[in-house]
């Protein structure tokens, strides 16, 4: 795949340039963006995922819950190696409690990567959530803050959404494949909600070619996912239709930065 991404004995097109992914939970990265993190990789990306919690937080026991969260862990290893990252950094803010809970040391801790490794590239949530998660909100407003106090020195950020009606289409093709909804848990969730309400992208990145790595990502997200969840009821052609693309825009961050996921976006951004 790399020849097709870059000019035969050339180097690769992101080669050197470091690009960190922060999201809130283990699967985040995955249902995102994980086609794009994928398609830098190939490119040549020293791609590392941060994820601010484990994903502890267990409606089953009430509480944080320290098994639940070692195998969330895991899996996200897992998903980390099926799209190629180089680095996964799990911090340790409480789930559920992103938005409000240890705001200064999680700022602190971003400001801190960006100063000493200096991504060329952040990928991270919009101001939505994707489907106004606040951990997903909170993200986005450290990464925001994270970003500013460095000026012109700061990486672009990039921010996701997803195209509304997305996932209510995969939702019904696979209710018509006999899955069925739970009652609780995230599958639950209205899948109308994504994409609800956000502000609207500019850029649309092709992963037509990465979609089964972003499908073997998301079911290394057992727990979260399910053992039967929509994504894997999809056809070949449904899945590369449904989730080819992946949509972000740009944050407005005065930065000397050069631009980078503009690099592969489509000519339709």
């Amino acid at each position: 795949m790399e020849s097709a991404l870059n000019v035969p004995g050339s180097a690769p097109l992101f080669e050197g340039q470091l690009v960190l992914a922060v999201f809130a939970h283990p699967d985040d990265e995955s249902l995102a963006c994980g086609g794009t993190l994928a398609r830098l990789v190939d490119c040549g990306a020293h791609v590392v995922i941060m994820c601010a919690t484990h994903g502890e937080l267990s409606a089953e026991r009430t509480g944080r819950d320290a098994a639940l969260a070692r195998t969330r862990a895991f899996e996200l290893s897992e998903a980390a190696a099926a799209l190629g990252a180089h680095e996964v950094i799990i911090l340790n803010h409480r789930d559920g409690h992103v938005r409000w809970g240890e705001v200064t040391d999680f700022s602190a801790e971003l400001v801190l990567f960006m100063r000493t490794r200096r991504p060329a590239a952040v990928l991270t949530f919009d101001e939505d959530g994707l489907y106004w998660h606040p951990d997903h909100i909170g993200v986005h407003e450290r990464v925001l803050t994270a970003a500013r106090s460095l000026g012109v020195a700061a990486p672009p950020v990039y921010v996701v959404t997803m195209e509304r009606g997305v996932m209510t289409d995969i939702v019904e093709l696979a209710k018509l494949e006999g899955w069925t909804a739970p009652s609780q848990g995230f599958w639950s969730l209205h899948p109308d909600a994504f994409g609800k309400f956000a502000v609207p992208y500019t850029m649309a990145v092709d992963v037509g070619d990465w979609v089964p790595r972003k499908l073997e990502a998301l079911a290394a997200h057992r727990t979260q996912m399910g053992n039967a969840h929509p994504f894997s009821r999809l056809r070949a052609d449904d899945a590369r239709r449904l989730l080819g693309r992946e949509f972000f825009r740009r944050l407005e961050i005065p930065s000397n930065s050069p631009a980078v996921l503009e690099r592969i976006c489509t000519p339709a951004c």
